[in-house]
């Protein structure tokens, strides 16, 4: 059952989804829809990256809740930072963070942390995975990001996936 179905989740939604988009529940569609569930997955297999080793499932909740934290704080900050614009530009800049954490689900989780904190964007990664620029919406200091972000969220990272 694993060799046709390898992804029994991604069929059931390219199942549903395909029925959604069609607007029917006509024997030919539904017939169509399985077979695009079923052979889908098994064409896109070869391109799926392999499962990352999770460990450290605590470290896992506490960043998940460190960042949710971090998404309230810095929403409230890029807010009031566009509502005192007028007054007090924002003063953006990039910043490069070198990094410790090269394992490419750990950097996947990364990128997926910058991109959902607000003032924050994922701007570059080294070729070489040793350093990661960031555009940051209103930076006191330089230094001080840095630290927090490795500390915050590299760290844990680190754990979970090396």
């Amino acid at each position: 059952m694993k060799h046709l179905l390898p992804s029994p989740w991604l069929s059931l939604g390219l199942f549903g989804g395909w029925l959604l988009l069609t607007r029917s529940f006509s024997l030919g569609q539904v017939l169509l829809g399985l077979v695009v569930a079923v052979v889908m997955p098994l064409l896109m297999a070869p391109l799926r990256p392999r499962p990352g080793p999770l460990r450290r499932w605590g470290v896992l909740l506490r960043l998940i809740l460190r960042v949710g934290r971090d998404v309230l704080r810095s929403a409230v900050q890029v807010a009031f930072g566009v509502w005192r614009g007028q007054s007090r530009p924002p003063r953006g800049a990039f910043v490069a963070v070198p990094l410790d954490l090269h394992d490419v689900h750990g950097l996947a989780a990364l990128a997926m942390i910058t991109a959902v904190i607000p003032g924050t964007v994922w701007s570059e990664l080294a070729p070489d995975r040793s350093a990661l620029l960031i555009h940051v919406f209103d930076l006191d200091d330089e230094a001080t990001f840095i630290a927090h972000f490795k500390s915050d969220y590299e760290q844990p990272l680190k754990e979970i996936f090396e």
